[in-house]
C-alpha cells in the first residue's frame, strides 16, 4: 500500500464497472485506496459497485458504497451527507460518470440530448455543488471531472450530444477553478483518448465494425500513434497525480491522456 492519498477520503462516481474489464472510476477508486484514501464508491448499479469495494476490500482498504444516480439532485445531496457521515470530510471529489449515444444534430431527439446532459454534465454540476461547501469549510479539496479528448476533436463519430456535454465539462471545472483558487480547492480535467475499456463496446461496436468488437478495437488500435489504445489505468494514475499533494500548484487544467492522438494532423 502507498501514501500518497493517505488519510484523504475520496468520492468517486461511476466506480463500477459498466461491463466486465476495468471501467476508468473502477481503475481509479481501488487505485486511490491503495494510496491511502478511504472510499465513497458511487454508482447507479450497486452490484457493480459491490464488485469493486470487494477488490478494496481483499486489497486491506476501506470503502463504502451507495446506490446514486448522479443526475438527481436530491441524489447526489443524501450521498455528500452520507459521505460527511461515514468519513466526517470530504478531501476528492472524481467525476467519472457518463455514457455514450449515436447520433448527429437532426437525427437525435431532443429527450436524448437531455438525458447525456443530464447525466454528462449536469451530474457533474450537482456533485460539486453540494461537496464544495464541505470542502471549502474544511480548508481545501480537489475535484477531478472526466471529460474527453471528443471536447476539443471530431473523433469521426457522430455523438453530437457527447462533444457537448464533454466540452461543457472543461467550462464548468475551469469556473470552478477560478472561483476557488484562492479557497485550496483545486480543480482540473482528464481528456482520455482511444482507451479500450467496457464503455465503448456495446454503444461503439456496430459503428466501427457491424458488430465485430475485435475487429473494433483493431481499427481503434490502428488509429492511435502508439499503435495500441490506452486503458483505465491510465486514466487512474493521472487522477492519482492529480488529486495527491504532488500536483499542489495545478489547477484549471487540463491534462491530456492520449497516446498522442490528439497531436497528429490526419
Amino acid at each position: 500500500m502507498g501514501e500518497r492519498l493517505k488519510n484523504k477520503v475520496a468520492i468517486v462516481t461511476g466506480a463500477g464497472s459498466i461491463g466486465p474489464g476495468w471501467g476508468n472510476g473502477k481503475a481509479t477508486a481501488v487505485l486511490f485506496a491503495r494510496e491511502g484514501a478511504k472510499i465513497f464508491a458511487i454508482d447507479i448499479n450497486p452490484v457493480a459497485a459491490e464488485e469493486t469495494k470487494s477488490i478494496i476490500d481483499q486489497e486491506g482498504g476501506v470503502c463504502t458504497i451507495a446506490k446514486v444516480d448522479v443526475s438527481n439532485p436530491e441524489d447526489v445531496k443524501s450521498m455528500v451527507d452520507q459521505c460527511l457521515k461515514t468519513y466526517g470530510r470530504i478531501d476528492i471529489l472524481h467525476n467519472n460518470v457518463g455514457i455514450v449515444v449515436l447520433g448527429g444534430p437532426v437525427d437525435t431527439s431532443e429527450e436524448t440530448w437531455d438525458r447525456v446532459m443530464s447525466v454528462n454534465l449536469k451530474s457533474m454540476f450537482l456533485t460539486c455543488k453540494y461537496a464544495l461547501p464541505h470542502m471549502e469549510r474544511q480548508g481545501g479539496g480537489v475535484i477531478i471531472n472526466i471529460s474527453s479528448v471528443a471536447a476539443i476533436r471530431y473523433t469521426g463519430i457522430p455523438y453530437i450530444t457527447y462533444y457537448a456535454s464533454k466540452a461543457g465539462i472543461l467550462g464548468l471545472t475551469q469556473g470552478i477553478a477560478m472561483q476557488y483558487a484562492a479557497k485550496n480547492i483545486r480543480a482540473n480535467c482528464i481528456l482520455p483518448g482511444l482507451m479500450d475499456t467496457p464503455l465503448i463496446r456495446e454503444p461503439l461496436k456496430d459503428f466501427y465494425a457491424a458488430g465485430d468488437v475485435e475487429k473494433m478495437i483493431e481499427i481503434r488500435n490502428k488509429q492511435c500513434p502508439t499503435g495500441k489504445m490506452g486503458d483505465a489505468w491510465d486514466v487512474a494514475y493521472a487522477a492519482l497525480f492529480l488529486a495527491s499533494d504532488e500536483a499542489k500548484y495545478i489547477t484549471g487544467t487540463q491534462l491530456i491522456v492520449d497516446g498522442g492522438l490528439t497531436s497528429k494532423l490526419i
